[in-house]
């Protein structure tokens, strides 16, 4: 059998929206600029993402398991598994038994719990999706929640302004969950956006940038793609959201630059050189 396991790949989980720069339109260049292979599973097909008046929609969870049964004929391996949106119980199933399958020792899973933001989960989820969710969190050695969705999974009630000691806390209930590196995106700081980074073993860090223009929908995807490529390329945890952070900045800053539209998300094609 042919060996197609030569060069690093991760595969990624996310719905395919074919405008609007998010999901997996997003993740595969970045992935592939930072020369791994991404190889993508659709969940949805979305002909552009919903936060327009309208989009075309087509589930694809009926398909997502003869999809992967292919991938195993292939006796594919992978260095990263990255997992982003889920839409429903179903999908959160399939992803699990892909985990169980293609994770080995050496790969290394990236979990994005895609579930809410300001306090709230979104409309599609559910307390059983919620609850759901909570059984991928042991198979991932990197979770890049928002603060409502590490709230969502710990169970902790949700609050606007967080003292070091509470975010410490919070990031270590995640970790007796499973994953070893935690980052909580997008905390407000006044002027600023921070990140919370946590790692087994080390102190944790705040990674601050200056906040710009309006929140743009894939940004979160551009972070988890960054984030992951490095993990796989052994790039320090601690830098590489340093990176992925200042690269949305930089992203952020050339869309204001360029009017691009907030729908529109962010023009990362115009800056992709200054990930290499």
């Amino acid at each position: 059998m042919a060996d197609r396991n030569r060069q690093k790949k991760i595969a990624i989980i996310n719905d395919m929206s074919g405008f609007g720069r998010c999901s997996i339109a997003v993740e595969l260049p970045i992935i592939s600029h930072m020369k791994v292979q991404c190889c993508p599973i659709p969940t949805s097909i979305f002909s552009n993402h919903t936060g327009y008046d309208s989009f075309f929609f087509e589930d694809f969870t009926e398909q997502m398991v003869p999809y992967i049964e292919e991938w195993k004929k292939l006796d594919l391996k992978f260095d990263g598994i990255c997992s982003g949106f889920l839409g429903s119980a179903r999908q959160i199933e399939i992803v699990q038994n892909f985990f169980k399958h293609f994770k080995s020792e050496d790969t290394i899973v990236i979990l994005d719990p895609i579930m809410g933001d300001d306090g709230k989960p979104y409309a599609t989820y559910t307390d059983e999706l919620c609850q759901k969710m909570k059984h991928l969190v042991p198979y991932a050695d990197i979770i890049t929640p928002n603060l409502t969705e590490a709230c969502i999974l710990t169970d902790t009630p949700y609050k606007k302004r967080w003292k070091l000691k509470e975010l410490r806390e919070l990031t270590e209930k995640l970790e007796k969950m499973g994953p070893a590196k935690i980052v909580i995106t997008g905390i407000p700081q006044g002027s600023y956006v921070a990140n919370y980074c946590y790692e087994s073993g080390r102190e944790p860090s705040i990674i601050k940038t200056h906040k710009v223009g309006t929140s743009r929908c894939g940004t979160g995807d551009i972070f988890s793609s960054i984030v992951a490529a490095d993990a796989v390329n052994d790039v320090e945890f601690y830098t590489s959201v340093r990176k992925a952070s200042l690269f949305i900045k930089k992203c952020i800053v050339k869309s204001i630059e360029l009017d691009i539209p907030l729908t529109d998300g962010v023009c990362f094609e115009e800056i992709l050189y200054k990930l290499s």
